[in-house]
This record gives C-alpha cells, structure tokens and sequence, in this order.
C-alpha cells in the first residue's frame, strides 16, 4: 500500500467469527505492529454496535479491522478515533462516488449513510493500561457489491446497489487505508479543531430537525447541534433546552 504505516502488515483470513474479535486475542499473545490489518473474506459472527451482528455475504463485502496504537490520546479524547475513523470512509466514498446525487453523511456516531441507506458501520474497541490508551481496534465494514438484503431491517445499500457495477474490494480497502491514515495523523499532531469541523460539516441532520425515539420508544423531535467530547449527541429539543444523549439513550428515525 501507499502508505507510511498502515496495512504494510496485511493479515488475511478466508473466514474469522470476527475481525476485530480476532485482532484483539492476537494482541494478547503477540506484539503487533501499529496499522496492522484484519482483512476477511467472511465474517460469521461480525459484531456492530449497540450489540449487533454485521451480516455480510461470502466475499461481497469489506470486513476488515485496523490495529492502532494511540499511546498519545488521552482517555477523554477517544472519540476522535470514532470521527477520524468515519471521515476515512467517508472520505473515499466521496472519492469513489464523484456524481453530485449521492448524498453521503456521517450518521452519528460513525455509521456512513448514502441517500439516507446505510453502507458502511464502524465498531470500535479500545484497551486501556492505567489511564492511558494501550491500542484499538477499529473494525470496519462497507458494502461493496451484495444486492441482497432482503433479511436486514433497516435500509441499506451497496457500491453496487448505487452505480450498477461491481468494485474492486482491495481498490476500496486501499482507499480506505490511505484516508484513515491521513486523519490518524492529523490526530496524532493535535489537529483537534480541523478534525470537529470536518466531522460536523459531514454530520448527518446537522442543523435539521430529525425525529427520534428514546429508550421507552417515545418518539421525539430534535435539531442536532453537535457532539460533545464524550461523543454524546447534543441536540436543541422544541422546548429550546439543550439535551446531550447517549448511542443507547435514542434511535434515528429515517424518513
């Protein structure tokens, strides 16, 4: 790859229950280089947030987790690994997709939506020593040519899905390295407002009022503002007060 550092130690594994499951036993037992890749043709047991499997078909999709070793973020700041991470996808879907129509976002936290369709989720796990960061895993998936996704009830698509031809997943993967390391290392040197600003212009709702539903299914009526440096959603509620929430606490509902 084209890069300094990462995916120059490329793991591939014809079939894993989970990448980021499998690069976190790996680190426990060998010391691993910074930007080493997962890379899996198939996933059975693919893990997503709030607890949720990533169904993807045999060798249609990226299934992959990247091993960084951020020693100089300090536990407050996690988060930018979250945004760094979904503005490296982001950011090569913009590449790849140059037409004006497709309407790419960020859907807090870090999932990547297209025309409203989710294509790409990212699930982060970190390790701590003391208070420090000793690693994290950031496992990410983009769908890149399945069509079927009659069995996942939300709604999603695929490169495929989109331009009607199929990609290159290794292209897509490369793509995807390259981006992730370049906001990696304005991370690393402190870029901290460069990086919320990206983040938020690319934010899904931003600035829009968007309907949600709490945890005892209420639904609700909110204006996002931001996210705060925890990585909770702030939102501007119809009664003007400012509430911050939580990935557990409330649901997007999607038009």
């Amino acid at each position: 790859m084209e890069t300094l550092f990462i995916g120059k130690n490329l793991l591939f594994l014809h079939e894993v229950e989970s990448t980021n499951t499998y690069a976190i036993d790996l680190l426990r037992s060998v010391n691993v280089i910074e930007g080493t890749i997962i890379y899996a043709n198939h996933q059975t047991k693919g893990k997503g947030q709030r607890g949720a499997s990533w169904r993807s078909e045999i060798g249609q999709n990226i299934t992959a987790s990247y091993i960084l070793k951020p020693h100089f973020l300090n536990q407050k700041d996690t988060f930018y690994l979250s945004k760094i991470s979904a503005l490296a996808v982001y950011d090569a879907l913009t590449d790849i997709l140059l037409d004006s129509h497709y309407d790419i976002k960020i859907k807090w936290p870090n999932d990547i939506l297209i025309n409203r369709h989710k294509i790409a989720g990212i699930l982060i796990e970190n390790t701590f020593s003391a208070s420090s960061l000793q690693y994290a895993v950031i496992g990410i998936g983009i769908n890149i040519n399945q069509v079927n996704f009659e069995d996942i009830n939300y709604l999603v698509t695929s490169l495929k899905l989109l331009t009607k031809m199929n990609f290159e997943k290794e292209y897509v993967l490369k793509l995807v390295s390259l981006k992730l390391e370049k906001w990696y290392l304005k991370l690393k040197n402190q870029q901290l407002e460069f990086i919320d600003n990206h983040y938020k212009k690319a934010l899904y709702g931003m600035d829009e009022k968007q309907m949600f539903k709490n945890r005892d299914s209420i639904e609700f009526e909110g204006e996002i503002i931001g996210v705060n440096q925890n990585g909770k959603l702030r939102m501007k509620l119809n009664d003007l007060k400012i509430r911050e929430f939580d990935i557990k606490e409330i649901t997007f509902l999607i038009p």
